[in-house]
């Protein structure tokens, strides 16, 4: 009863703290109650200037502005909440009442003028841009008081609220040159700055440039009625990337303690001010892009698409890397270290099948390979070093399923090699001794695939018959493969009988592996029997129409209209969701699948 009738895991009169609290009692016992409100607003205008009417002048002007508020309350009989403080009147107060707030105000501005001008005389025609962006991200957490349920503080803030923001302010420019309609060629600069760098490395300058050859309308090919469109390409560009950046870490800043974190002088408690880990020479991240590409179409464009060949160099990679101890005050730290290499190939098509009076089908069909590769990771050649990891998991303390090292996928997978029985199950806590050195340690991970698929693939199909119409869109990926937490975490008997006399929630899959997790538990969440193959296809849409046309005396337009998003996925692996940009799946719940009925009426 003291639970308000659930039942917890006890240890004489009191709760086992590590155990897990009742599922039903923490729905049932909690009410969180948010509120979401969010306008967002923008405004383009254009003016042809009246002395030069090939030259325009356009201003964008947006925002998004966004606040969530709510509140939280918990009652003194749940266990989620119980005994949280002890007065200096030695009374014990349980439960929560608390509240939360943020807002967002995000901000843009582009300006750019564009001149565009036929010169006749020469068969060419001239496009110029030359314009300025400035985007403002600008996010404020507002502090409370900790409350119990019966409105006793608990703690408070040390400040009402914090205000992180960032600013990207761009300058660029582009000129497009077409030559008889026949050869095309465009440059581009841009240099853009942001807040997140120091001031001596804010700003970094981008440049592309690309060059086309129309062969349709060559004198051997204008004629041909096969080939309808031909167009070889030809570019190359820089292009910067500064995501994952913390706004203020090239600051040498000293933040203000939790009060979990308080030094004690005398019998008071106070919070202390402590450096945090910063990189001064941060700067962006630069990949440099060269492309080769055949635009073709054949039958009067019935059949249309392109092939393409790029090659990606990646310098000065943003990457999260250890710092030896006593040289920052952070144990890791985002730093420019390392190159990467991706290269690959891309092929689409559409076709129209069919194309009459009453019936119209188009279809789609794209494919890509890519190879990633890192090659370096370090300052100065190191050949003893193994690289840098990653791929945080839960299950263990400060354990990881990934690294990134030179001359292997990004995020590879850094695990043990599985020693399986003749009935191809695996034998609990034994795995290869891959250097044979007859000593089995963490010298004995390798390298094992990648999150990252090595093939995409996209198929696409919209079908009109007289006023019903049908699609579907698809993708697919191969090559890539998972690792699933929820088995590796859940999935052992030590989780489920746990040796502190409480039973845990479990994974099935403890059924099928027989992995008890106590002998060498620290290596067996690092087997290679977690790494699943998670290629998939997934249907995305499909959709379905029908148009009345005009109804209610000829006035108004009726359409009927049906669709399924996440429609549903053909997979082996064996988690719920094979689509996870972490490659570590700890997913407990699938993405929804969603009907849509819509009924539009046009007057």
């Amino acid at each position: 009863n003291r639970f308000g009738g659930y039942y917890e895991w006890m240890d004489k009169a009191n709760l086992k703290q590590l155990a897990p609290r009742n599922p039903l009692g923490l729905l049932q016992q909690g009410e969180n109650i948010g509120k979401a409100q969010r306008s967002i607003g923008n405004l383009q205008l254009d003016y042809s200037l009246p002395f030069l009417p090939e030259l325009h002048a356009n201003l964008n002007v947006g925002y998004d502005l966004s606040k969530g508020t709510g509140t939280v309350y918990v009652p003194d009989s749940a266990a989620s909440a119980y005994r949280r403080y002890t007065d200096p009147n030695k009374i014990v107060h349980s439960g929560t009442n608390n509240e939360y707030k943020q807002t967002q105000n995000n901000k843009l501005i582009e300006f750019y003028l564009n001149y565009v001008k036929d010169i006749k005389s020469i068969d060419s025609r001239v496009d110029l841009i030359a314009g300025y962006a400035y985007q403002d991200f600008a996010t404020k957490n507002y502090n409370f008081k900790d409350y119990t349920a019966d409105n006793t503080i608990v703690s408070s803030p040390n400040y009402e609220f914090d205000q992180p923001q960032n600013r990207l302010l761009s300058y660029y420019g582009r000129a497009n040159y077409a030559l008889m309609n026949k050869y095309l060629f465009t440059a581009t600069v841009r240099t853009d700055g942001s807040s997140r760098f120091n001031p001596d490395k804010r700003f970094s300058t981008f440049p592309s440039v690309a060059v086309a050859w129309k062969l349709k309308e060559e004198s051997f090919l204008k004629n041909s009625k096969a080939i309808s469109d031909l167009k070889l390409r030809l570019g190359y560009g820089i292009t910067g990337q500064q995501e994952g950046i913390n706004n203020y870490d090239y600051i040498s800043y000293y933040n203000l303690g939790s009060n979990t974190a308080q030094y004690q002088l005398g019998d008071k408690f106070y919070n202390m001010y402590r450096p945090g880990g910063y990189y001064y020479n941060r700067k962006w991240e630069q990949t440099a892009t060269t492309n080769i590409g055949l635009d073709y179409g054949f039958a009067n464009n019935r059949i249309t698409g392109s092939i393409d060949y790029y090659f990606k160099k990646t310098k000065d990679l943003l990457n999260a890397i250890p710092q030896p101890a006593g040289t920052n005050f952070s144990n890791t730290i985002v730093a420019n270290v390392g190159n990467m290499e991706n290269r690959g190939v891309e092929f689409a098509i559409n076709a129209q099948p069919v194309q009459n009076q009453n019936v119209n089908w188009d279809l789609g069909f794209n494919i890509t390979y890519n190879k990633n590769t890192i090659t370096n990771l370090t300052i100065s050649p190191d050949p003893n070093f193994i690289g840098n990891p990653g791929g945080g998991i839960s299950g263990g303390t400060g354990q990881t399923a990934m690294i990134n090292s030179v001359g292997f996928q990004r995020n590879a997978f850094y695990v043990y090699q599985q020693v399986y029985d003749q009935a191809g199950k695996p034998v609990d806590g034994v795995f290869v001794d891959r250097n044979n050195d007859g000593i089995f340690n963490e010298k004995d991970l390798y390298h094992y695939k990648s999150p990252d698929p090595k093939v995409f693939l996209g198929f696409n199909s919209n079908l009109t018959y007289k006023k019903w119409n049908a699609g579907f869109s698809a993708r697919a990926n191969l090559g890539n493969y998972m690792y699933n937490n929820v088995y590796s975490s859940t999935g052992t008997t030590r989780n489920i009988l746990n040796p502190i006399g409480v039973l845990n929630n479990g994974s099935v899959n403890v059924l099928e592996s027989g992995i008890s997790g106590n002998v060498q538990s620290d290596r067996s969440i690092l087997s290679d029997y977690y790494v699943q193959n998670a290629s998939f296809l997934r249907m995305d849409n499909i959709n379905l129409g029908y148009n009345f046309g005009k109804v209610v005396k000829n006035t108004a337009g009726l359409r009927l209209s049906a669709s399924v998003q996440n429609a549903f996925v053909i997979t082996k692996y064996k988690g719920l969701d094979p689509e996870i940009g972490s490659g570590i799946d700890n997913n407990f719940y699938p993405r929804p699948r969603t009907f849509v009925l819509g009924l539009n009426v046009n007057f």
